[in-house]
């Protein structure tokens, strides 16, 4: 879409106008794309992905780290703020949702199994994201 700063859609029409079908489904109704589906996975370039919903920055390519899960995966977010995490209890699994915290648009999940310094994998998926190299 574009940088975060313009106005953000006020309903689910507007956001079905600026989304693909695929985008809307997993950045406002929660869903998850295939594994090994994203492009995003392969991306070595240095740059900075971005919510393909509104554009906020939210990882940077030097937290990118190959889980061989399926998706983007990354150790850490780009700047605190940015992306907040919430409980989902859904499936009958415990797991923590990641959302841009911006638009509220789900990314997918953080889990305690990833590399150091943090620990974490946060478990992206590709559709939910932009990437802007440098």
């Amino acid at each position: 879409m574009s940088e975060s700063e313009e106005e953000l859609p006020d309903n689910d029409e507007e956001w079905r106008e600026i989304l693909s079908d695929e985008e809307y489904r997993i950045l406002r109704e929660s869903g998850t794309e295939p594994r090994f589906s994203s492009d995003l996975i392969d991306v070595e370039d240095e740059g900075v992905f971005t919510c393909a919903g509104c554009g906020t920055e939210l990882f940077d390519s030097d937290r990118k780290f190959e889980s061989e899960t399926g998706w983007p995966s990354f150790w850490d977010v780009y700047q605190e703020g940015n992306v907040e995490t919430r409980a989902d209890n859904s499936h009958g699994m415990e797991r923590t949702e990641v959302v841009c915290a911006e638009c509220g648009g789900h990314l997918g999940h953080v889990f305690d199994d990833g590399p150091e310094p943090s620990g974490k994998r946060y478990c992206i998926n590709g559709a939910a994201l932009d990437f802007e190299s440098e």
